[in-house]
């Protein structure tokens, strides 16, 4: 698969390449390792919990299974709550965050809650972003979408896993713009507590096109369920995505990648956030990573501790920007 990095465009679609940290000490060892995945099972959150879990296992890097817990609502302000408030100091959490989370830190969507009430641990890899319909939707292109909803914005509801306002939602309204719609306000878009949730109720008829990311759609796509329309990445990827063309190559020039990493407790100790520093660093360079990342279409992003600190900040402050352009944030 042919991996293209993006710089500028949308808002948290900045791939870095950075240099790994050297290993960490490992005076720690988690004895109940737990990830949080901040929605309900179906979802990219879950997905990077789940499949982060058996990898680090699989491995050897963690001593036991990873224990997921699914813990959704509010686009992921219910999980941050329940760290900051109530596991501050749990040295054996990790939770699984995204694009998404940056988008809802930057609206302060999480009531009383900032990025600096956790610690940023790293990243494994970033995700693009999809459009989709239904299998034997009569929409076969991402223009005759656009040009529904330029038609009669009512006759189309896009749904996907973030709330109104977050990056699925984004997604959306960055495409719209690019398409030249000119009240991306009236792009009517539908949240759900996660990718599954969405894609239910596109087959249910509820929806006509679903936003999400390749990784949480590719097992919809493989079930014969949803037809990838536009994949929001700067060129056709390779091997068995190939058949998935770009909104670029559609005339719409529209890019969103969604980066997948982890946060823990602000007050976890020191060594216990070297240690998760260190192990999604080993698991990330490792064989068994890449390969995973091959056959879900994630793109390179290696970024952990302080690189991947000052990465969120940055996507905090860009993505702040471009809701401030679009009129969600005031």
């Amino acid at each position: 698969m042919k991996i293209t990095t993006i710089r500028g465009g949308v808002a948290a679609a900045v791939l870095l390449a950075c240099a790994p940290l050297a290993a960490s000490a490992q005076e720690f060892t988690p004895e109940s390792p737990e990830c949080i995945a901040p929605a309900n099972p179906g979802g990219g959150w879950d997905f990077t919990c789940r499949q982060v879990g058996k990898s680090l296992q699989d491995l050897g890097l963690i001593p036991s299974t990873m224990q997921v817990v699914n813990l959704s609502g509010g686009g992921g302000g219910v999980a941050f709550a329940e760290v900051v408030n109530k596991r501050n100091e749990d040295d054996d959490l990790i939770v699984a965050a995204s694009s998404a989370t940056a988008t809802r830190l930057a609206q302060n969507a999480f009531p009383g809650n900032t990025m600096d009430q956790v610690r940023w641990i790293g990243s494994v890899g970033a995700d693009y972003g999809v459009i989709a319909v239904a299998d034997d939707s009569e929409i076969q292109t991402l223009p005759e979408l656009m040009d529904a909803i330029k038609q009669d914005p009512t006759s189309i509801s896009i749904g996907g896993g973030s709330a109104v306002g977050g990056w699925d939602h984004l997604k959306v309204l960055n495409t719209a713009q690019k398409a030249g719609i000119d009240d991306v306000r009236s792009v009517k878009y539908i949240a759900f507590a996660g990718g599954g949730e969405a894609v239910t109720q596109l087959l249910a008829g509820s929806l006509q096109a679903f936003t999400g990311d390749l990784s949480e759609a590719r097992g919809f796509v493989e079930s014969g369920d949803i037809r990838v329309i536009a994949l929001l990445s700067p060129e056709r990827l390779e091997g068995e995505f190939s058949g998935f063309p770009t909104a670029r190559e559609q005339g719409i020039d529209a890019v969103g990648a969604n980066w997948r990493g982890f946060y823990g407790p602000g007050n976890m100790s020191d060594e216990a956030y070297d240690y998760w520093v260190s192990q999604i660093d080993t698991l990330y360079d490792s064989p068994e990573w890449q390969a995973i990342m091959e056959t879900n279409g994630l793109a390179p992003l290696d970024l952990q501790g302080e690189e991947f600190q000052q990465f969120v900040t940055d996507s905090v402050q860009n993505i702040e920007d471009l809701s401030r352009e679009i009129g969600i944030v005031q």
